[in-house]
């Protein structure tokens, strides 16, 4: 169906203009599963590499809710409105394989960025947050604090579980607490929205928080919630160590509350995922022996980066993201794409 959705757009332009190249500028659409703040920065991204690079459009398109379906449907009508590059993030790691099949069949890059698709699929590859080690060392780093962590016990507040990176995550916290000799006494998961969050993590800290050493959270409303859960209830003794950059977050690490965050770079993914998609309408390929990394659903994935923020990164973690980008940009054609 796209295939003749996108031969029918192509011919009406070239009809128009008498010109079959007419369509040949890059038009990226950058479509997270649904509307959450860790995708925000996408669009400033976007609209930076089209600037940047040179591109058409790079634009960020959000379903108005987490639904398969709504996805599916938003990405089958910008393809009709000329968009013929995607980088997705999937609403499910299996079944978004179908939808990305047949926009790669219309010769539109695709790329998964942020989570990846189950192999195989037609994405060229999969850049994200290695999650697992991303929570891996933030809880490392919480353990830490605890002196080592060794007897303590600790809370993990995470997100969806469709969302593919949330398994990778419990399974890394757990690794994690087991080398350090510490205790997961708690998961509770599928929570990465206002409500559910506000009710779970604050009965849990009403009812628990005297048995909980520290806690660790690896998606971006539980990091929030908690942080102000800590700071309603006054307790600086439980050590948070969160994830992501809400202002909420930052400014409960410099008040003491949390001791640090895990920082991600939702903004790298989306600048460096449309310079790549140009490159790969140009005439560029993917190199058949790039140093692609695997994880639990494909061995075509790239580390977008993540560094802890403390105390003394709290007010400069931006620069930290960018340092992040600048540097992966800097290798990224050479190291993954042959021109």
């Amino acid at each position: 169906m796209l295939r003749k959705l996108m031969i029918s757009s192509c011919l009406a332009v070239v009809a128009l203009s008498g010109n079959a190249y007419a369509d040949s500028s890059t038009k990226v659409a950058l479509v997270p599963g649904g509307p959450h703040p860790y995708f925000a920065a996408w669009e400033q991204a976007g609209a930076d590499a089209a600037k940047d690079f040179g591109l058409g459009s790079a634009e960020y398109k959000v379903p108005q809710k987490w639904e398969l379906s709504m996805q599916n449907q938003m990405l089958e009508s910008l393809v009709t409105q000329g968009y013929n590059a995607f980088l997705i993030f999937p609403g499910d790691p299996v079944g978004t394989v179908a939808i990305a099949n047949e926009l790669a069949d219309t010769g539109a890059p695709v790329m998964a960025l942020a989570g990846c698709l189950k192999d195989p699929s037609d994405a060229l590859f999969c850049m994200g947050t290695d999650t697992g080690n991303s929570a891996y060392l933030g809880t490392k780093e919480l353990l830490t604090k605890l002196a080592g962590g060794k007897g303590k016990k600790i809370a993990h507040f995470t997100g969806f579980l469709v969302d593919p990176n949330t398994q990778l995550r419990i399974d890394a916290v757990n690794k994690a607490a087991v080398e350090a000799g510490a205790e997961v006494i708690q998961v509770i998961a599928d929570i990465d929205a206002p409500e559910p969050a506000e009710e779970k993590i604050n009965a849990y800290l009403a009812a628990h928080a005297k048995d909980v050493d520290g806690i660790i959270t690896t998606a971006w409303v539980p990091a929030v919630v908690a942080s102000n859960a800590l700071r309603k209830i006054g307790d600086k003794r439980i050590v948070m160590v969160g994830i992501d950059h809400d202002k909420v977050v930052i400014q409960a690490i410099k008040d003491g509350f949390v001791h640090g965050t895990m920082l991600q770079n939702p903004y790298g993914q989306g600048y460096i995922g449309s310079f790549a998609a140009d490159k790969l309408r140009s005439g560029c390929k993917v190199k058949a022996d790039a140093p692609f990394k695997t994880n639990a659903l494909t061995n075509k994935f790239i580390d977008s980066g993540t560094v802890f923020a403390g105390i003394n990164e709290a007010d400069n973690y931006v620069a930290s993201m960018q340092k992040i980008t600048k540097t992966l940009l800097a290798s990224f054609e050479k190291t993954y794409l042959s021109c």
